[in-house]
Parts: C-alpha cells; structure tokens; sequence
C-alpha cells in the first residue's frame, strides 16, 4: 500500500463538505414539513443528499486508510465524518417514514424538533472552517454549547410531543406512526451532539 502525505486542507476540505451537505438536508427537511407540499419529489431531493454524504463519507475514510500523517487524530477523523453522515442517514430516515406512513398535517411539534435540528447543522457548518486553526479553540467549543444546548431543547420538545400524542390522538396505529418520527429526528439531534463531543476532543488534544 503507497502512503502519501495529504495537503493540509484535505480533511478540513471534507469535514466543511461533509457538514454543508448535512445542513442542506436538514434546511430540505424542515422545508418539507413546513410546507407539506410534492412529497416525493422533497423526498427525492433528500435521498440525495444521502448519498452525496455517503460518497463524502467514503472519501474521507479511504483518504484515511491511504493516509500515513494526518492533521488530527484519525479516530477523531472517522468518528467525524461517520457522526455526521448519521445526522443525513436519519434525516432521510424520518422522511421516508413520513411518507411511508401516509401522515396527515405534521404536528407542531415535529416542526420546532426539524428546527431544533437544523439550529444545529447550521453551528456544525459554521464550525468546520475554524478547525483549520487551534487558534480558534475557545470559539469551536462556544458552538459546541450551542449544539448541545439546541440537543436538550429537542430532548424538551420531544418529552412534551410523546406526552401530548397519547393525550390527543386515540388512535394507537396514529401514536406508533408519530412516535417513531419523532425518534428518528431526535436520534439527529443526539448525532449532532456526537459531533460536538467530537470537536471537543480534537481542540482538548491539539489546542
């Protein structure tokens, strides 16, 4: 196997792509909820987008397996770039279910849970470009708090759904349906705090 010593920005190029493409899909979800409108063309649109962070995902690890020196840690690198596949894994996820399901009007809640979500894409975005420089630590963890902060909000807003779906809707099959929406985006939100936890610990070691 050839080693070769990548150019600085290599990586960093990723994590930025990589982190664009999970805040454009959850900008796509959060559209389509609000909206309600040309189900699976939006649907389609998402799919996309995770297969363009599958593919943004796979080169960065085979980048990694090709790659002797790198700028931080490798695990720090894989666990990265998988975090934030996960967050468009799971937004796709939430959507097909959506449409699967056949759902009516979506609740009040899953649109601020979309909204909590995207808050947090758009900080990972933001983000990415100061890893390019230690300098910025204090910065990269300030937003760190914010994702974390805009996870618990979901936690919040998701204990409050779950209760409020067997208070109004008897229908046992409309509460599964729901449910099961409501985990998968709130499981993004958890990823994203994954991808806090991992900046925290790229500006711990290299700070």
């Amino acid at each position: 196997m050839r080693w070769f010593l990548p150019r600085e920005d290599d990586f960093f190029d990723i994590f930025e792509r990589a982190a664009n493409n999970a805040d454009v899909a959850a900008a796509a979800l959060l559209e389509l909820v609000v909206k309600f409108d040309d189900l699976p063309e939006r649907a389609k649109r998402i799919k996309d987008l995770e297969h363009a962070g599958d593919k943004i995902t796979h080169e960065a690890i085979d980048r990694l397996n090709r790659t002797f020196i790198t700028p931080v840690d490798r695990e720090d690198i894989h666990e990265l770039v998988c975090r934030i596949d996960d967050i468009v894994d799971l937004i796709d996820t939430a959507t097909n279910r959506m449409v699967l399901y056949k759902i009516g009007e979506p609740t009040h809640a899953v649109i601020d849970l979309v909204r909590c979500l995207k808050h947090s894409t758009a900080v990972i975005r933001e983000t990415m470009p100061l890893l390019r420089n230690m300098k910025n630590a204090r910065a990269i963890a300030e937003r760190c708090i914010a994702i974390q902060t805009q996870e618990n909000e979901a936690d919040r807003v998701m204990q409050h759904a779950i209760a409020a779906l067997f208070e109004s809707r008897p229908d046992p099959i409309e509460v599964i349906k729901w449910k099961d929406i409501y985990e998968e985006i709130e499981s993004a939100t958890d990823r994203c705090e994954d991808v806090a936890n991992v900046l925290d610990s790229i500006i711990l070691k290299n700070a």
